[in-house]
């Protein structure tokens, strides 16, 4: 597949791509009374930074961009506050936490980087 958009080559959207669908299967094994909680909370999150990472590089000034990038960080602070519901609610387990965990904080440090890249 050939890539059209400019921020299919950006690494900080595909990572971003690559957590919101391991979210995605992880809240597919919390229980059924989460479905409209927790689980439907940390979908929406985790989809909306690679959503505002693409909304944001398409056709914006840097300005905008970062912006975007701002929206997108707040995004997966609500992701990583999901894992720390997740975790104490004994749906996932240290590892998982901890692997999913260490992705987020990955993925911050890469979008704070850009944005900070941006000027």
């Amino acid at each position: 597949m050939s890539v059209k958009f400019k921020f299919e080559n950006l690494i900080v959207w595909k990572k971003a791509m690559d957590l919101g669908e391991a979210i995605n299967v992880m809240v597919a094994s919390f229980p059924d009374e989460e479905k409209y909680n927790l689980s439907s909370q940390a979908r929406r999150a985790a989809d909306s930074i690679a959503l505002n990472i693409a909304e944001g590089a398409i056709g914006h000034t840097n300005k905008e961009f970062k912006r975007f990038l701002g929206f997108s960080i707040r995004s997966l602070a609500e992701v990583v506050t999901c894992l720390y519901k997740a975790r104490r609610r004994n749906y996932i387990d240290v590892n998982e936490f901890s692997r999913k965990y260490n992705e987020a904080y990955n993925l911050m440090n890469m979008m704070v980087g850009l944005r900070n890249k941006l000027g």
